[in-house]
């Protein structure tokens, strides 16, 4: 004969009780149906209503960046000439015997600044901004475009045909480098390779130095380098700019390059850049300052090996009053709450990171069944017989036309089928939370503080004892 027998005091009762499973189910619904009476914020929060990710657009589900990969820095550098060609600003050495020069004497020589360029012979001579240059006796010659050795032969033709001047056959004349044109430009570094001088000097350009702090953000004060560089022609390219400046950008810079073009055409337009770029207010951006009316070029420093991007010789190439731009890059963050450790982290750089790898990088639990260290080997210990782990993973997101989606992951099902495993993202808010079932549980196990034997959970006619705390 079944029965029940209960003594209740102070609401705490001790049960003994001969139930058949009718019953126990009949129980434990009741226990449930108590738990529900108290709130569950399983059934009471909004964030639960997300999105499934089988539904969500593949463009807000995120981007891989993972398998980047570094430009070739061929790409970046100018291709050379078999010859150098002349052009205003050059400076050529020209020896005319008896004209630019004592006949019977030996033509004045001069060392070249560059380490890589031989002796001139013969006196300076600047090539005008028109292209053209100044010798006596003759018209200005037309030079621009023109290789070393059909600059000879225009002089030649000057002094020989038109002037006849220099009988033919008598004439001595050379024609040589003396010293290239140059382009002055400007390189400002917010990265850790700014961090020095250290070849920025050197006999291939000259290079002056100087700091800035570009506000505070959220990461704090970002200190960042300029240089004012004179680049030789054929070396005016992003790749010696760089060189010249501490170097290949580092993990701290952003993927890019930003080159400004035409913003200062001479050392009085640097200047009054500089004077605007100190008045730059914190978190302002220096590169959208008032000036000159100006072109930007977008470099990429890294890429997808299945989407190689297209540089063109042209954009790698700087004139005087160009300004090359490196920002430093912030750190990309995610956040976390509900049943996660509250807090801020930051993602990996260069490799992915999938919800389930942040779920279990910051502590959280997956798959535990709520065990504790005490019954990991099996034994039910008191209280209760443990919770299961929480699996709805709330991704609040943002969108590109600034409003929000809340994606649902079921972290059971992430487990075992790798698209539930969203990648993480830049801002993303991460959210765990109990399902229902699973808060209900928890509450019977850890309020009800049920101690149970295992012949209650496996027999038709069990007896079993059971302490029970009424809330």
């Amino acid at each position: 004969m079944s029965g029940i027998a209960q003594s209740v005091s102070n609401g705490t009762g001790c049960v003994s009780a001969n139930l058949g499973v009718p019953r126990r189910i009949t129980a434990l619904a009741f226990l449930a149906a108590l738990a529900a009476v108290q709130g569950c914020a399983a059934i009471s929060s909004p964030v639960a209503n997300g999105v499934p990710v089988r539904r969500i657009p593949p463009e807000l589900l995120g981007e891989s960046r993972a398998n980047l990969q570094t430009i070739p820095l061929s790409l970046l550098r100018q291709q050379q000439p078999p010859a150098h060609i002349v052009g205003a600003g050059d400076v050529l050495g020209i020896w005319i015997e008896g004209i630019l020069g004592v006949r019977g004497q030996s033509p004045p020589v001069s060392i070249a600044e560059h380490g890589g360029q031989p002796p001139a012979l013969g006196f300076p001579i600047p090539v005008r901004a028109n292209g053209t240059i100044s010798l006596p006796l003759v018209e200005p010659i037309k030079v621009d475009g023109l290789p070393l050795e059909q600059v000879e032969q225009e002089i030649r033709k000057a002094y020989v045909v038109t002037k006849k001047i220099i009988l033919p056959g008598r004439e001595s004349i050379l024609v040589t480098l003396q010293r290239p044109r140059q382009a002055h430009i400007l390189v400002i570094r917010q990265d850790s390779a700014s961090g020095g001088e250290g070849g920025a000097g050197g006999a291939s350009g000259r290079s002056v130095g100087f700091l800035l702090n570009f506000g505070a953000g959220t990461r704090g004060v970002r200190r960042g380098t300029g240089f004012a560089i004179d680049l030789p022609v054929y070396e005016n390219d992003i790749l010696n700019a760089l060189a010249r400046s501490g170097g290949f950008p580092g993990s701290d810079a952003v993927n890019e390059i930003v080159v400004e073009r035409g913003t200062f055409q001479d050392d009085r337009g640097l200047q009054d850049l500089m004077r605007q770029m100190e008045t730059c207010p914190p978190g302002g951006d220096p590169m959208a300052l008032p000036a000159a009316p100006a072109r930007r070029v977008h470099i990429p420093l890294r890429y997808r090996p299945s989407e190689l991007p297209t540089i063109r010789p042209e954009d790698v190439v700087l004139q005087t009053g160009d300004i090359v731009f490196i920002e430093a890059r912030e750190a990309d963050v995610f956040y976390t709450g509900g049943l996660l450790p509250s807090g801020e982290y930051v993602l990996p750089r260069d490799s992915d990171l999938d919800v389930v790898q942040a779920v279990l990088r910051i502590g959280g639990t997956v798959n535990s069944g709520g065990l504790n260290t005490a019954n990991v080997n099996g034994t039910v210990i008191s209280p209760g017989i443990g919770s299961p782990s929480p699996t709805l993973l709330s991704v609040i997101r943002k969108t590109p036309d600034g409003g929000q989606v809340t994606i649902r992951v079921d972290l059971d099902r992430a487990l075992r089928d790798r698209r539930e495993r969203i990648l993480v993202q830049p801002q993303d808010l991460i959210l765990l939370q109990e399902r229902p079932e699973e808060a209900f549980a928890r509450y019977i196990t850890q309020v009800f503080n049920i101690n149970l034997i295992y012949k209650f959970l496996h027999s038709s006619n069990a007896q079993g004892t059971s302490n029970v705390t009424v809330p």
